[in-house]
């Protein structure tokens, strides 16, 4: 059982194929072939995201991009046709295996991509997943990812605070309701035990007790409801929540496109601002800016740009000098920073500005 409040408290970034691929060449090295093979002295790297519509994978895309052109990468980039879609993860990587790549990234999809994975590592391929850890963990050679269970918690604990002891009555839009994968159950649960509320399993989403006390006061969870992280999901979510109880006062999102989506979905519910906690995760540049305008009332701020940065490098030092990149002490995972954005900072929650977020929104230089 993971403990309420982590001990580590970091607010900063810790160092921190066919056109249906969806697949875009980047050349980036003196040995690339445009539109063919890599020549053998090459480092050959495949940048796999969930998806080209999300702006923090776009984010995670032009980070590599530079990463690669800096250590002499040839990068391929490929991407799902939405979050969830597996079978074009599978189909980039079984590419990257026959293009002989070096090394793979991946924000993997969902649970059926290992098989495909543990086909690339077999072929000497090194795979990092970014942004999410697969289950089991050891899927992949290393992940370098935000602590997603403490980025729950941060936007839970600010949320306990915030309410100063009054009831909260809780809706929760999570990312899928058909498969489980670690981004998901960890932000949800992690929100939870920031509030002080009692879990059940933490690998499950909507398995604890509906009603009962936190930290300050008595909860009511409403339901859980996916958004296939999207902006109309979170819409489509947020109006069946307030079909099931239109007095819901927080609302917790997997991340920002979804909380956008709650907010419009609430305001054409009649809600004001005032009626209403949005929390999320992300800490994206539009995101941020919702934050200034009120719109998501505090999100925990994640580095998509430096994990992308940080696995292309991790590749060229391996293929250059043998080097292999070390999980962080205490975690299965390199944990690449995280810090809670709000305008609203609240007693004994520490919190960075929107203005302080903006300079760091996604975790470019």
């Amino acid at each position: 059982m993971k403990l309420t409040t982590r001990t580590s408290r970091t607010l900063m970034a810790t160092f921190a194929a066919s056109a249906g691929l969806a697949i875009a060449l980047t050349g980036c090295s003196t040995g690339s072939t445009p539109g063919g093979d890599t020549a053998d002295d090459t480092i050959g790297v495949s940048l796999i995201v969930k998806t080209n519509s999300n702006p923090f994978f776009v984010a995670m895309q032009e980070g590599a991009k530079a990463a690669a052109e800096e250590d002499g990468v040839s990068l391929t980039l490929a991407a799902g046709k939405e979050d969830g879609d597996e079978d074009t993860q599978i189909q980039a990587i079984e590419a990257a295996i026959s293009k002989g790549d070096k090394g793979i990234l991946i924000t993997p999809n969902g649970p059926a991509v290992l098989d495909a994975i543990a086909k690339a590592r077999d072929a000497g391929i090194y795979v990092i997943a970014l942004d999410t850890v697969p289950d089991p963990a050891d899927a992949v050679d290393i992940t370098f990812a935000t602590d997603n269970y403490l980025a729950g918690e941060y936007i839970g604990e600010w949320t306990a605070a915030k309410l100063d002891g009054a009831d909260a009555v809780i809706g929760l839009i999570d990312l899928f309701d058909d498969k489980s994968v670690s981004v998901d159950y960890n932000r949800d649960q992690g929100f939870l035990a920031g509030m002080g509320i009692d879990l059940a399993d933490e690998q499950v989403n909507g398995d604890e007790e509906s009603t009962g006390s936190y930290s300050g006061g008595t909860y009511e969870i409403v339901g859980n409801e996916a958004s296939q992280g999207a902006e109309d999901g979170g819409r489509t979510a947020m109006e069946n929540l307030l079909a099931k109880n239109p007095d819901i006062n927080v609302v917790y999102t997997i991340n920002e496109p979804a909380a956008y989506g709650a907010y419009q979905a609430l305001e054409a519910a009649g809600k004001s601002d005032d009626d209403v906690l949005i929390v999320s995760i992300d800490g994206g540049c539009a995101g941020v800016g919702q934050v200034e305008e009120g719109i998501i009332d505090a999100t925990s701020q994640q580095y998509p740009v430096k994990m992308a940065e940080l696995g292309v490098q991790a590749i060229a030092e391996l293929v250059n000098d043998g080097t292999k990149p070390e999980t962080t002490d205490g975690l299965d995972f390199f944990n690449t920073g995280v810090a809670l954005v709000t305008d609203q900072p609240v007693d004994g929650v520490e919190s960075i500005d929107t203005a302080e977020a903006a300079d760091l929104c996604w975790g470019g230089e």
